[in-house]
């Protein structure tokens, strides 16, 4: 028991860093009008009556503006893999996950093999991460190249169930929910099984699936990470 003090110290601090919010904070960042003019004309994030996501059913479609106001339409990219990335650039998991686990280059690697990888970061403003400047600064800092989609109403993370950040949901060519949950079995976002089992990296894992035309063994688990910093 002894031995695994560390370990349980390190998560117990982690979460609560995690669960502390900069709810003092307001988002920052030019307002221009051209970005206004995006926002006028950018339809809904999602259809009125969308069904909620669902593992094995179809995915809910949504556009949503890039951290440079750009919108962004999910069903563009029918026929493709998609990933998405419940994202906050502030919490301790994600940043774990994008500087020492599992997904250090794993959206460069996806993407050159031809899927699309897109962030979501569905904090409200003021919130701990949330906003466009800041999911700028996060992708700057963990080196992406993927976009970044702002979902400040949060309208779209709740659509889809995003509970934690990281959360990942992988959308199939037929734009089918073939998986959603967690990136690996390595609860503190580092990369490594707490427990000394085998690293389990799901994503990865569905992803191979899905192109071999298997059905994905693993469709759902439990995500890790911080709470999505949503609108109260």
């Amino acid at each position: 028991m002894a031995k695994n003090r560390p370990l349980v110290l390190g998560l117990v601090l982690i979460s609560i860093a995690c669960r502390s919010n900069t709810d003092s904070q307001k988002p920052v960042g030019p307002v221009t009008p051209e970005v206004k003019a995006k926002a006028a004309e950018a339809p809904p994030p999602t259809a009125p009556g969308a069904a909620p996501a669902a593992v094995n059913r179809p995915a809910p479609d949504f556009t949503l503006p890039d951290t440079e106001g750009h919108p962004v339409h999910l069903a563009d990219f029918h026929g493709k893999l998609v990933v998405l990335e419940w994202f906050n650039p502030e919490c301790p998991f994600v940043k774990a996950s994008h500087t020492k686990g599992s997904l250090v280059g794993a959206a460069s690697k996806h993407t050159a093999e031809g899927v699309v990888w897109l962030a979501v970061n569905s904090g409200a403003p003021g919130k701990q991460g949330a906003g466009a400047e800041k999911s700028r600064a996060g992708k700057e800092t963990f080196g992406l190249a993927h976009p970044i989609l702002v979902d400040e109403s949060g309208a779209v993370g709740k659509l889809y169930g995003a509970e934690r950040t990281p959360h990942i949901f992988l959308i199939d060519t037929q734009g089918v929910l073939v998986y959603r949950g967690a990136v690996d079995n390595s609860p503190d976002g580092i990369g490594e099984s707490p427990t000394g089992d085998k690293l389990v990296r799901y994503v990865d894992e569905a992803l191979a699936a899905v192109r071999a035309g298997k059905p994905v063994a693993v469709a759902e688990t439990k995500a890790y990470g911080c709470s999505v910093k949503y609108a109260k």
